[in-house]
This record gives C-alpha cells, structure tokens and sequence, in this order.
C-alpha cells in the first residue's frame, strides 16, 4: 500500500530528471566550451559512483626500469595510456604509487626517461595534494585533453615496499616481458682475475641465476648495444672457436634468442628478441651462446698498448666535456665553440643524444639523459639546442642542432648526462664506520686482507672528495680530521698515511700515499680520517666582465688605511712606511660571487667561532675567502690580497629565488643556490695592493675559496683571469674569464692581446 502511494511521485521524479538531466548536459557543454578556452590545471567534477565507472587501472612501463619504477599508464575507456609530465610533482607520485599497490613514492621523471608511450594521453596538468586514494580525486585538465607529445611521458620511482595485503590485478610479469640484469662472464683465466671485465659470455638474470642467449643471428649491432650497458665506447671481434670449445663442454641454459638491434638502444631490453618458452634448456640451433668483446674508453684501459693508442688519439684537444658531476661519467655537458666552451639547451634531449656524448667520452651508452640544469648551472654560452642525434654518430658534432638565440634558453636548461662505466669493485676496497648515517663515518680502507683507518694528517676536501665518489655518495660536505665523537666500539689500527689526492681520482688507493711505511703524528682512533659526504655541492663562479669593467687605480692615503692594515688587506711593505702620511697605491675591482649549484654555500666554520672584527664591524666567517694576485705572464706572484668573508650574503638572486642569508645584526652567512654575493670596488681590502708592482705585462687572477675550506661540485672553475697591461700611472685589464672558459689554443694566446685603457689614476 506504501508502494501505490509513492510510485506516481517516483514516477514524476523521474521524468522531472529526465528533463534536468539534459538541462544539465547543455549546462555542462556551455562549462566545458568556457573552460576549454581557459587553461590550466581545474577541479574535475565528483567521481561517478563506483557501481557506475569501472575502477582504473594502473601499470609500470618502458626500459631499462627495476620492478618499482617506470612509465605510469592508466587503463581508462578501454584503452591503455600515459600521463604528461606538465606541472607534475612528487605528490601526484605517491598517489599513483599508492595505486600501483606500492607504499609511497620517492622520485619522479619527466621527458619520457623511459621511453615514449604509444596510444593517448590521458592526463595532463595532474595537481594531486599527495593524500587523495585515486588519481580520479586531483585536479586535471580532463580525461584525454591533453597539448602534451609522447616525449614529454611522465614516470614514478616508488618506494621498494610494497601496501601489506594488496591485491593487484595487473602485475607485470616482469620475467616475461623483459629483461632487467645483464652482464659478461669472463671465461679466459686472465680475464677473471682483472677488472674491468671487457669480454666474455652474455647472460641475463633468470629467477635466481643466470641464463645465456643463443647467438643465432648475433651482429655486431647487439655487441655495440651489450658493450654500452657495461660502460664501453665500443665493440671488438671476438675469437669465436674458443667459445665454440668451452660452450661443447657446458651445460647452458638459453633464456633469449632471435635478438635484433639496432645498435643505438641504451639497453638490451629495448631491441627485440624472443624468449624460450616451455623448457628453458631447449637447445640453440646454433650451439653457441653469445659473446661479446668490448673496447675500454681511456680512464679504463688496461693493457699498455691500449692507453698508448688512446694518448694518441687524445693529443689533440676534446670538443665535448662533462662538468661538476659527484661520479665518473656524469656531469653538465659542455662544448667547444669558437675556442670557448659552452652549455647545451635541454629541449628535445634524450637517451641517443646523451649516449652519444658517452661513447664520445669514452663511456658507454647512456644512463640518463637530465635536464633542468641538473648537474648545476654552467656560465658563459648556450652552443647548441634541440639536438637530435640517431644514436650511430662518433661525435655530438655530427647531430643535427639548431644555434641557440639568447631568447631560446637560460642555464637553468642546462643539459646533462648520466653514463654507464664499467665495473671496477672499487667500493669494496674502502667503507665508513661509527657514524650516524650511511653517508658519515671515520674512513677505513682494505690494505691486502687487513683493514684499517687512515691518518688525518693533510686530510682534505679533496681527499674527501675522492672517498665519497669510490663509494657512490656524491660530494664530500666535509673532510674530517678528528672523529672521536664517532662510535670507536669496533675500532682497527691506522694503515695508511700521507695520502694526497688532486680531487680527480676514482679511487683512494690512486692517490700519492707513503705505501706501506705508516708515518703520522697521531695515530690514535681520534686523529683518523673521517668524511661526510652528500648528494648535492654548491658550485662558486666570479662574474668576469664585472672584474673587467669596474677596475680601476687609486691612491689612497696612509691615514684611511689603519682598519685595512688591521685586516692583513695590504703588501708587508706597508708595515715599514711613515704612518700616517704617504699613500698606497691599490687596484680596485668589484666582484659578484654566483652559487650556480645544487645546495647552498655555507662557511664550513660555525657561527660559535666566527671572529669579530671591530674596526670594521663584522664577523669573519672564513679566514680567506678569496685570494687576490697579481702574477707575470709566467706565473711568478709580484703582488698579493686576500680576503676574509665579509659579510657573506645573498645581495641579489635570480627571479623567483628568495634569499636566505643576510649577515646582518650576527645573522646566517651563505651564498643561496641562484643567488650572488656582491662586493662592491669601494669597499676595504677589495683591491690589491701594487705600490711595489713595477709597470709590465701582468695576469690579474682571482681564487675563490682558494682552500678548498668549502665542498664544491667544481673547483676548476673557481679562479678568474685577466690580462693586464701597467705604465705606472695608468692600468688596462682585458680578457677576463673564467679560468678554464677558454680551448687550450686561446689560453696560450691569453698574453698576447692587445688590451684596451680602463682608467687613470683617481
């Protein structure tokens, strides 16, 4: 009876929902022509009803990925597709992360890291808050609406831990869809022994071993592609028949065959290939498994006859640099144009282009091809952009670019490359202890089958630098030269002393050291060598045309000297004249000091012992910041200054940076990541003292934290040049630059420059 009486009512209410429904629908298409003609990231309307909308899918794709990363594509309407990078944050990643049944995320990527997806784009513009439990809650520009290409495919890095009881219907089966680890099995007895090991068997990691691929139709495409994974250039013959022997008296167990590339893949994965079904051991028809024999790039060659043919070819100076990388084989990439080097423009950049320039280098393919400047910012020229290399070019050089227009780019684009380089096991030879996290601790190093700690006399940055790059860490943040607050529970006996290093080595054990005799003043735990290291370093770069600009003469009198004589700011002659009356006479230049890195530079000294100065009213927080020179054409010092941090502050930074130091009132003192540090020509001790300098040809050169005091991603570039030209009464400087901005060519054509008039003297 209940039921009679309401159904006319439902009845009405439902034909009145008919016609809301379509008042709705021609509302919805007005919105949807409104918003179409804006733009970016809005709400999407309230998720449908979950009875209604079937629930989404989510997959991990692409290569070369580990089972907790890659390609994100979401299965919507039917179809699979991906999600574009525009506006995508680490909080989008871990709800995506979440959905794939993992339990949060630690990384993303952008520009198709691993590789471009097929079929739509789904989403673009994604603002997740991070706490939603679909994709489907986030803002977005709407399903399929997308301006983005396949080349700009986002990917997740989720975290290796996976949601307790999660259920997931659409688990890769990552064994049968492709291959992750690879590697070459030396079998010639020499070989074994030595490291790299550049020839051998192929395999690949099957369930919990390792299987080989028959050679059937093997060429030296998939050799090439093989040699670039385990860090080589290039490929070489290999001597087949004694293979042939060894592969008879083998049981093998093939897991590939039919391989075909095209030799300009990053990874083996990437070509294609069959897998064996069924029984594993099925036979190869050919009878041999895969061998491959590769060439090692100059930092790795071992036999003699190797490295003298690579001097060889190495006399003539490189086009192609990496620069402020933590390990071998990464870095900013840098070319040679018009005998100055320069930066490349991260647009259109990727894996081939990148693997170009490791092969070039004398690595192999590469890893990563990053943008974003995320190797640091370079200075000076963008040589290049939108470089599009096939894969198959012996130099950058031949790949088709386009010349860069000061509009197309800034630094903060900056091209780098991440490659693969060969296996060496030198982080087994060194390890931290007592310290409180993975990247601190005193260091000790295997000698023989002993190990032991090292002496901290001498110890440093560049010492730890070295360390920190053999076991992976990234930069040394601090050489330690006392490590008595470190836990000493399992304490060794010291092993090593006099250890001195150019900052270059990939190893400690490259580095001058006394060998096997132990000399050092202290060798107690306490006194052992210890580091921090970090994944990140600033990077300090004086700003040259300034210098150039802005130097000038003065003569300045005795009585307004006492605080710059206080300072240690003029000659020792200046200790035997008639104070107060006379003059000195001073070159005086303005400095801007960038932090083009990746972390902030912070005095190494805590602000509990920070010097006052009260003559001039401040903290020292380094005793020598910078070094000012005055040097002959062959290099011998006529005049020297040197300054302490005066007030080391961000004066200005680039736009959208804030500041964060100001020394102010005993405030912090650092130089931020995009912001400089300016020290004006009319302040005290900006200047060198040249009352003594004779009239010649001389280099004015600055040296910024000249000690290393400070963890650096690059210290070559931490010194200026200039040419400058004396009469006696009046000063030229010219041809400021960066110390290593110029080709080996220009450098030695540094002093021959004619040099234009700055001034007189004021």
């Amino acid at each position: 009876m209940v039921t009679s009486q309401l159904q006319p009512h439902f009845s009405s209410s439902r034909a009145m929902g008919r016609c809301g429904t379509r008042a709705w629908q021609e509302l919805l298409v007005l919105l949807g022509g409104l918003w179409m003609w804006g733009s970016g990231a809005q709400p999407t309307p309230p998720s449908p009803t979950s009875s209604s909308v079937p629930p989404l899918k989510f997959r991990l794709a692409g290569y070369p990925r580990k089972h907790n990363e890659g390609r994100i594509e979401v299965f919507y309407n039917e179809e699979w597709g991906t999600i574009c990078d525009d506006d995508f944050t680490l909080s989008n990643a871990q709800v995506l992360c979440r959905q794939l049944g993992f339990v949060g995320a630690t990384g993303w990527a952008h520009s198709a890291k691993y590789g471009k997806g097929v079929g739509r784009i789904w989403l673009d513009n994604v603002n997740c808050a991070g706490n939603e439990k679909s994709i489907r809650d986030c803002k977005h520009r709407g399903w399929g609406n997308s301006d983005c290409s396949h080349e700009e495919d986002a990917g997740v890095i989720c975290k290796d831990e996976r949601i307790p009881g999660f259920k997931d219907s659409n688990v890769i089966e990552t064994e049968q869809s492709h291959v992750e680890e690879v590697r070459l099995r030396a079998v010639v007895s020499g070989a074994q022994r030595r490291l790299p090991v550049t020839e051998g068997i192929v395999e690949v990691r099957y369930k919990d071993g390792w299987a080989q691929i028959c050679d059937e139709g093997w060429d030296s495409k998939n050799s090439r592609v093989i040699c670039g994974m385990m860090g080589f250039p290039t490929e070489k013959k290999v001597n087949r028949n004694f293979y042939k022997l060894f592969a008879e008296r083998q049981q093998l167990n093939y897991r590939l065959h039919s391989v075909s590339c095209t030799g300009t893949e990053v990874h083996i994965s990437m070509c294609t290939f069959q897998f064996y079904r069924g029984n594993s051991s099925a036979a190869c028809s050919t009878g041999m498994p895969a061998v491959v024999s590769c060439l090692p790039g100059p930092l790795f060659a071992t036999s003699s006859t190797q490295k003298k043919k690579q001097r060889q070819q190495q006399q003539s100076q490189p086009r192609i640099r990496l620069k402020g990388g933590a390990k071998a084989g990464e870095g900013r990439v840098e070319v040679l144009k018009n005998n100055e080097w320069g930066t490349i423009c991260d647009d259109r950049w990727n894996l081939l282009s990148a693997s170009v320039v490791c092969r070039e280098l004398g690595f192999g393919s590469a890893k990563e091809a990053l943008t974003g400047a995320r190797m640091g910012q370079g200075m000076g020229p963008i040589h290049l952009n939108e470089v599009q290399c096939l894969g198959t070019e012996k130099s950058l050089w031949s790949c088709p670019f386009k010349n860069i227009t000061q509009e197309d780019c800034k630094h903060t684009e900056d091209a780098a490359v991440r490659c693969n380089i060969p296996y060496m096991g030198y982080e087994n030879l060194i390890r931290l202890a007592g310290g409180r996290t993975e990247f601190e601790g005193r260091v000790e190093v295997k000698r023989g089958s002993k190990w032991g700690t090292v002496c901290s006399d001498g110890w440093t940055t560049k010492e730890a630098m070295v360390v920190c790059r053999q076991l992976g860490l990234g930069y040394s943040l601090h050489a330690v030269t006392e490590t008595w607050y470190w836990d000493a529970s399992n304490v060794t006996e010291m092993v090593l002393s006099g250890v001195k290093c150019a900052g270059h080595e990939l190893s400690l054990s490259h580095c001058q050291h006394h060998g096997s005799s132990l000399n050092c003043r202290n060798t107690g735990t306490r006194f052992a060598a210890g580091v921090i290291c970090s994944e990140t370093a600033s990077d300090l770069l004086l700003h040259a045309p300034l210098v150039q600009e802005t130097a000038y003469i003065e003569d300045r009198p005795l009585h307004m000297l006492y605080c710059a004589a206080e300072e240690n700011c003029l000659s020792s002659s200046a200790r035997h004249a008639n104070w107060p009356y006379g003059h000195r006479r001073l070159l005086r230049f303005s400095s801007q000091i960038h932090n083009n890195g990746r972390a902030d530079f912070r005095p190494k000294a805590g602000r509990h012992s920070w010097v006052w100065h009260e003559c001039h009213r401040h903290y020292h927080s380094m005793d020598i910041f910078t070094h000012y020179d005055i040097l002959t054409p062959n290099g011998t010092k006529v005049a020297e200054g040197h300054k302490a941090s005066f007030c080391l502050e961000d004066t200005e930074c680039e736009e959208d940076v804030a500041k964060r130091y100001e020394c102010a009132n005993f405030g912090e003192q650092g130089i931020t990541v995009g912001c400089w540090d300016l020290y004006r020509h009319d302040i005290d001790c900006q200047w060198i003292d040249i009352t003594d300098v004779k009239p010649g040809n001389y280099i004015l050169q600055v040296v910024i934290n000249p000690n290393f005091e400070v963890a650096e991603s690059d210290f070559t570039n931490n010194a200026m040049k200039c040419n400058c030209k004396y009469d006696g009464h009046r000063i030229w400087v010219h041809s400021c630059h960066i110390g290593d901005a110029l080709s080996e060519e220009a450098s030695k054509r540094f002093e021959q420059y004619p040099g234009q008039l700055n001034n007189q003297i004021s």
